[in-house]
């Protein structure tokens, strides 16, 4: 199957069909084959999972050899709205995608990102009409909390988790996310991890693992 977004794509260790789906974003300037490590090691403990790690779409701006899902210099709020707006209809696009060939619903489906990735994981999800199962941001952030406000479409379960000193992406933009979502009416999971920088920690590859096999195989 050839997908609209290019993708380090990881079979379930079963040799059955595989029974639901996780979708990884990567941050900015990065790639699929970054974030493939940590479905690499969550694919041990998840047998029939099929996991797919699209590169974003647009090559990096400030690393040529990595990509973003939007630009992010020097762009006002409402400038990073309309581009991210883009690469929302292409992740969405993408979803779709992998639900139709795989011919898996979108409640057996998990949607993860790291960073930038973890940006455009919420708005996406939280606006899709058919809601995924489940969602994780790493050192994310709420893009735009207004426009997202007039968005919610989808509750899945959220888990947010971030580092207490991460310098990229700082730790007011995970309580404002919590504040967010708590403010309209979901009741998510979260976790601050100490003395973390902008990183996904052991700890929060556990805690992930955990958050996705209760809800992709209950």
């Amino acid at each position: 199957m050839t997908y609209s977004l290019n993708t380090t794509l990881i079979n379930p260790n079963s040799n059955s069909a595989p029974k639901n789906i996780v979708i990884l974003c990567h941050g900015y300037g990065g790639d699929g084959k970054d974030i493939s490590v940590l479905a690499n090691y969550w694919k041990n403990f998840l047998p029939e999972t099929l996991f797919l790690c699209p590169n974003a779409p647009e090559i990096c701006k400030l690393n040529p050899d990595g990509f973003q899902w939007f630009d992010l210099m020097d762009q006002t709020d409402d400038e990073i709205l309309s581009k991210s707006l883009i690469a929302e209809k292409k992740l969405n696009l993408f979803i779709s995608e992998v639900s139709d060939a795989n011919n898996i619903n979108l409640n057996k489906i998990a949607l993860i990102g790291f960073s930038q990735g973890g940006m455009i994981s919420i708005q996406t999800a939280i606006k899709r009409k058919d809601s995924i199962k489940c969602l994780i941001s790493y050192s994310g952030k709420v893009l735009n909390q207004d426009h997202l406000k007039k968005n919610i479409n989808s509750r899945p379960e959220i888990y947010l988790m971030h580092g207490d000193i991460d310098q990229v992406v700082p730790i007011n933009s995970f309580l404002e996310a919590k504040y967010f979502f708590e403010q309209s009416n979901y009741k998510i999971f979260t976790k601050i991890f100490e003395k973390c920088e902008h990183r996904i920690p052991n700890e929060g590859i556990s805690l992930g693992l955990e958050f996705l096999k209760r809800n992709l195989y209950k």
